[in-house]
Formats: C-alpha cells, sequence, structure tokens
C-alpha cells in the first residue's frame, strides 16, 4: 500500500467521516485513497471548504464523525488562510491536510521557488495553529494521531499537516508500518485540576450575593450546558449566554438572561450591568461581551471568570475578582455542589426570588425590537422579521446566523431560540462570507434537520460560488438574504462617522451585487421574493417546509436604523470612546430609566 492509504485509514481509525476538498495535482495521492474511505464534498474554493469542516464538528453529535479539510499546494493553503484564522480565534477544531511539492524540490537557500505552486505553508500558517508538521517522507501513526490530537484539547484549535507529493505516493509495509519514522511531537497537554480552594471562593462569592448570574460561553458544549442548566435550577441562578453559547438555554426558560454584549439585547445589558457576582464560565469574555468601554463591564459586581487559558485570565480587561484555570463545567458543577451542601434548593430560590423578578421586570420594559426603529415604505422591517422567523422555525433546526453585518446582529439580538435547536456563528474574526459555507457544513453534520442561514447579501456574495455545493448534496438550505445593495454596515459607519462619504457600499459607489433570483434560478434553486405586507405567506411557510435548498430575497432598507446600539464617538485625536453596555441608543425615557437602573443608580450612589 502507500502511504497516503495508511494515512487515511489512521484518519478514519480516529472519527473522520468527511474529506472536504478541492483537487489537486499536489494532493492526486491522498484524493485517490480519501475517495473509497470519506464521504468527499467537492467545494468549488477552498476557504469554504476549511469554514465548513470547523461548523460540521461544531454541529455533528459526539458520534456522528468529524470532517477535514484536504486544499493542494499554493493557492490551495493561501485560499484557506481565512479558515484557520476564524477557528483559531473561536478555539475550534479544524485539520487541514495540504499538499506540497516533492520533498527533493524544495526550496532552500534564500531561493523563493523550486517546487510546482511550492509555497512554505508552515510559515504562512504557524501564528494560527495549534500545531504544524511538514511530512517528507512516510511517518509512524504515532507521530500523526498525537499531532492531530493536540487541536482537540484542552483548548481547541487548527492543525496543519502539510504533506510532500512523494511522501504521499511512498510505498509502505502493509502489514508492520516497519520503514515508518517517529518524530517528538511534543509531550501531551496536562489536564487541568480545579484548586478546591478557588472552589471555596468562588462559592462564598456567590452565597453572599444579591444579584448572581451565570454567564455561558461556547466554552460550555451542548450537553455539558445541559447539566449546568439543571444545578441552576436547583438554585434558581439566573443564566445569560454570549453569542457562542446562544443555544444553551431556551429564550421562553424562567431563568433566561438574555445575550447581553456589545450589540446585545438591551435589556440583558441592564441587567449584567446590575449584577453583583457574575460567574463566566468557558467564555474569554472579549470586547464582544463586555463592550468596547470594558472598564465600565459589570461596575457592581466581583467577577468569576472560569477559562481553560490563563492568558485569557491575565490579560486585564476587564478586571476580574477571580480567575480559575479549569474546565467551566466542572467548575461551575464543583460551585453548585458547593451551595447545594449548605443549604437546601428552596432557600437558594427564595434568596435571589426578587432578583428574577426584577429581571422579568425589565425584559417586559424593554423590548427588543425597539419602537424608534425606522424602517421605510415597502420593506421587510429586521426585527419583527426575526420575530416571525422565530415563531414558524421547530426546535429542531439547525440556525446559521452568518458572522457580520446588519443580519448578523439583528439575528442574535431578536431571534428566540428554543431548546433543541442548534446555533453556529463565528464573531471573533466577523467575517463577510461564512455564512453560506458555515451553513453547509452545518447541514453536511446534521443530514436529518434542516438549516437556515441569514446572511447579508455582501457577505453572501463573497462565497456564492458554494451554491452549486449545496445543490450537489441535495442539502435542506433554507437562505435568507438581506438585500439592501450593498455593505449596509459599511454605509453606515461612513454615515455616522464621516458625513455620509461613501465609497464602495453599494452599487452608486461601485460596488454592483447580482440579481438574487436570476443568481438562484441558474443553479436550479426555488426563490421567493418576501412581501413586506406578509414575509411569512403561504407560499413562503411552503417552500420553508420543502425539501432541499431554497432562497428567500428579504428587501431591506438601505436607511434602516438599527436600534438598540451602543454608539461611539471619535474625539479630537482620533480615539474612539464608546458608551458602557446599558447606556444603549437611544437613550431611555428618565422614566424607564428610574426603574431598570434600580440596583445600578443605588450602587453608584453606595460608591
Amino acid at each position: 500500500m502507500k502511504y497516503s492509504d495508511a494515512f487515511c485509514d489512521w484518519l478514519v481509525e480516529e472519527g473522520y467521516t468527511h474529506c472536504f476538498f478541492v483537487a489537486g495535482g499536489n494532493i492526486m495521492h491522498l484524493l485517490d485513497s480519501a475517495r473509497t474511505r470519506f464521504k468527499c464534498v467537492p467545494f468549488v474554493h477552498e476557504v469554504s471548504a476549511g469554514i465548513a469542516a470547523e461548523y460540521f464538528n461544531e454541529q455533528a453529535s459526539k458520534d456522528g464523525g468529524s470532517a477535514f479539510a484536504l486544499v493542494t499546494a499554493g493557492p490551495g493553503l493561501t485560499n484557506i488562510v481565512t479558515a484557520f484564522a476564524g477557528a483559531f480565534l473561536e478555539s475550534r477544531e479544524l485539520l487541514v491536510i495540504g499538499g506540497q511539492a516533492r520533498s527533493t524540490d524544495l526550496a532552500s537557500g534564500g531561493i523563493r521557488q523550486l517546487g510546482h505552486q511550492e509555497v512554505d505553508g508552515l510559515s504562512v500558517v504557524q501564528s494560527l495553529c495549534k500545531k504544524t508538521l511538514q511530512i517528507r517522507s512516510p511517518l509512524s501513526r504515532e507521530t500523526v494521531i498525537s499531532t492531530i490530537r493536540i487541536g482537540s484539547a484542552p483548548r481547541k484549535g487548527p492543525i496543519f499537516i502539510e504533506f510532500c507529493l512523494d511522501a504521499q505516493g511512498a510505498p509502505v509495509n502493509e502489514q508492520d508500518h516497519s520503514n515508518l519514522e517517529d518524530l517528538v511531537v511534543g509531550e501531551p497537554e496536562p489536564q487541568l485540576e480545579i484548586a478546591l480552594s478557588a472552589i471555596y471562593e468562588a462559592a462564598a462569592l456567590v452565597a453572599h450575593a444579591s444579584r448572581p448570574v451565570l454567564l455561558i460561553g461556547g466554552g460550555v458544549d451542548r450537553e455539558s450546558a445541559a447539566f449546568l442548566l439543571e444545578i441552576a435550577e436547583q438554585l434558581g441562578l439566573p443564566v445569560a449566554t454570549t453569542w457562542n453559547g446562544a443555544d444553551r438555554i431556551s429564550a421562553d426558560h424562567p431563568l433566561f438572561f438574555g445575550r447581553p454584549g456589545n450589540w446585545g439585547m438591551r435589556w440583558s445589558n441592564v441587567l449584567i450591568q446590575q449584577a453583583d457576582v457574575l460567574l463566566a464560565a468557558g467564555t474569554r469574555l472579549s470586547l464582544w461581551e463586555t463592550g468596547f468601554d470594558w472598564q465600565g463591564f459589570a461596575p457592581l459586581a466581583k467577577v468569576i471568570q472560569v477559562d481553560i487559558s490563563m492568558a485569557e485570565l491575565m490579560k486585564g480587561q476587564p478586571a476580574i475578582t477571580l480567575g480559575i484555570c479549569a474546565d467551566a463545567t466542572d467548575t461551575v458543577e464543583e460551585i453548585g455542589r458547593q451551595l447545594l451542601s449548605k443549604e437546601r434548593p428552596e432557600f437558594w430560590q427564595d434568596k435571589w426570588q426578587e432578583w428574577r423578578a426584577f429581571g422579568r421586570e425589565v425584559r417586559q420594559l424593554l423590548p427588543v425590537c425597539d419602537p424608534e426603529n425606522v424602517t421605510g415604505s415597502g420593506f421587510v422591517d429586521p426585527y419583527e422579521f426575526m420575530r416571525s422567523l422565530s415563531a414558524v422555525m421547530t426546535e429542531t433546526d439547525v440556525v446559521v446566523p452568518c458572522s457580520s453585518g446588519g443580519a448578523f446582529t439583528v439575528a442574535m439580538q431578536a431571534l428566540e431560540f428554543r431548546s433543541g435547536q442548534r446555533v453556529t456563528t463565528n464573531k471573533a474574526l466577523a467575517s463577510m462570507g461564512y455564512g453560506l459555507a458555515g451553513a453547509i457544513g452545518a447541514s453536511l453534520g446534521t443530514p436529518h434537520t434542516r438549516t437556515i442561514l441569514i446572511e447579508g447579501d455582501g457577505g453572501f456574495a463573497q462565497n456564492m460560488q458554494e451554491i452549486g455545493t449545496a445543490v450537489a448534496n441535495k442539502l435542506n438550505l433554507k437562505i435568507f438574504i438581506f438585500d439592501n445593495h450593498g455593505y449596509g454596515s459599511i454605509r453606515s459607519n461612513q454615515q455616522n462617522y464621516f458625513g455620509g462619504a461613501y465609497v464602495g457600499c453599494d452599487s452608486e459607489t461601485g460596488l454592483h451585487l447580482p440579481n438574487w433570483e436570476r443568481l438562484f434560478e441558474s443553479f436550479g434553486v426555488p426563490t421567493v421574493n418576501l412581501d413586506p405586507k406578509d414575509a411569512f405567506s403561504d407560499e413562503v411557510i411552503h417552500l420553508l417546509d420543502s425539501a432541499g435548498p431554497a432562497a428567500f430575497i428579504v428587501p431591506i432598507d438601505t436607511e434602516q436604523t438599527y436600534f438598540p446600539r451602543i454608539t461611539s464617538s471619535v474625539s479630537e485625536d482620533g480615539t474612539m470612546k464608546s458608551s458602557p453596555l446599558h447606556l444603549m441608543d437611544p437613550p431611555l425615557s428618565h422614566e424607564l430609566s428610574r426603574i431598570a437602573f434600580r440596583y445600578l443608580d443605588a450602587g453608584r450612589s453606595n460608591e
């Protein structure tokens, strides 16, 4: 057998079931071996293959297999760099196998290129990977698999294996692989242990709290989140989520305290800012969560952050009271056990009853669909659209709300996710073009469910070539495109900060997007233009419930306002100054502020 056969056999043994690829000469042996061992899905562009693999691995169940991306040398590798960056920043698994020229043709001594399509791939992606490995000659199973496993624990991240063409086709001993070389990959990362002293300290802080909140991030997987929710229910402990943890609790759960953040729900932001203890589990507390005015984040709270990265705990932004470098699920479980060992659940339920009631009051006072939003005649109100979409989605739907722009932020503010639904996005890189590729990966990872994609027209245009991939694989993928004829968020920024000096944001300033109905028709995808007066008509519902890909064009006003939001101003020295989380625009009335900021005002007066 040739070495690429043995290599692919090892991937099968590791649980890999899908290969997302763009074919190329420098991966010819690998692709030949992969075609009989995996479900091989061809993509038009390498970045889509990488994004799809990331989303597949996020959505597939534990026994549903894993996907990897296979790309050729040179442009194949450079095309997939954005996918490396997205998975790295979101701490997600992504295995990329890349081709390379023959080992005898690798450049050295200052030569830029010797082999065909040769680019030093390891150097290109080194900063975006947990581990890289170049295979110039056949390496042992232990070397290969130990490298791959580094990507999954304890903090996930991309792995890149660059495979010289002659090594792929090299013959190996089929019986004992005796001619394979061992390399020292490095010691496996140690399992993090929880310090009991930190558990006792954290439990004491929560026990003395009057207004605690458990903030669950994407570092807590869905199965673990269900377990933590049981603990929270026993304690009556309110639960908020980051955007990466959006599907960890149902929006109609009595303990749900929303999704706070820079573009978060206003009512949730108001509550987070008035908590006196914030237990942040599995979130790095990025600027998306704290707001750009991170110094003003949770001003009344003692912040307990549980993260598997000591660097995240030590970064100093925001300031935290207690950092625990450990597995978030195990840590919160131990804190809960400590609390329940001292007092019965009834005690905790009573202790925080007033705080929960206040949360319900604020949620009712500050609706997600802000009444001051303006939508022009003949267009769909994006917030009302999200509310209507929430009502027609089922509990098994997979939701992919793209990764940037108005379609993304409105979805994460206004959609009401229910128990059983799965949500995946990539907000850290916040790249346009992630939506369709991610939705394809998510749909392939959950083949028996419906996947719903919400994407802006500008973002969709960046990867629209993959419509054919969805069609070829007969995916039950429903695509909603927010059509505002360009880059809505860029247009808004140029209006707000530069007085409407527009450039490159719409057709009038040089950006021309396709006629979506004709584009989808060319791929054989049924398409409906939504009626602003009846967005979810019988025709839309019928197509939404039908099998296979379908597209829905949502007309959005180019002058649409997006409230609530946190605004920033440009100082004379060019620096930006942002408002804290609770002071979103438009400002609340004096009467609403008096009610909603009850504890915040009291806390400030006591400082």
